[in-house]
């Protein structure tokens, strides 16, 4: 498969990480979570970046980490929830990779994020309802994105990873036949 990069878009719980993590060891590839980048290069957890320098401090930060990570070869990123909300971030996605859109209810969102108390835009609010009203503004940039739509949540980490590559495959199948007819 010659597609690149691998960029996982998509709310938070969604599964970006776990599926990143597991995609990456698939395919023999180096994989970055975008939030773990930006904490290890700051030595400070994400929330304390929130409490700090706010939404907007942290998003200058992604956008940063996202140009770099996008930059790599042959690498999976997970991106945090709201790197898509970035016109420069969608462009770097869109532009340099593959970009999967892992998709979840706001129900089975609310599920996996209960006990989370390190998601700084779900703290101190109405979880559920935050969760939906992230959903709403962020769901048309995610699938603006997407070169692959995945629904998450009813099967297992294997069978997504799974479906992911068999995707993948059919994207790069495409493609290819595209470039012989027009080339």
């Amino acid at each position: 498969m010659s597609l690149g990069n691998i960029f996982l878009v998509g709310p938070m719980g969604s599964g970006k990480s776990t599926i990143g993590r597991q995609l990456a060891k698939a395919l023999h590839r180096k994989f970055y979570d975008s939030d773990k980048v930006i904490e290890k290069r700051t030595g400070v957890s994400i929330s304390w970046i929130f409490e700090m320098e706010g939404e907007s401090g942290f998003r200058e930060r992604e956008s940063k980490a996202i140009d770099e990570l996008t930059e790599l070869k042959n690498v999976v990123v997970a991106t945090g929830g709201g790197a898509v909300l970035s016109e420069q971030n969608r462009q770097c996605l869109k532009s340099r990779g593959q970009v999967i859109y892992l998709s979840a209810s706001a129900e089975q969102l609310y599920r996996r994020t209960a006990r989370d108390k390190k998601r700084p835009l779900l703290q101190n609010t109405d979880r559920r309802k935050q969760i939906e009203n992230l959903l709403t503004i962020r769901d048309p940039l995610y699938r603006e994105v997407a070169d692959i739509i995945i629904k998450t949540g009813e099967q297992s980490v294997q069978h997504t990873v799974n479906e992911v590559i068999r995707r993948l495959k059919e994207l790069d199948k495409k493609s290819r036949t595209h470039e012989n007819v027009t080339g």
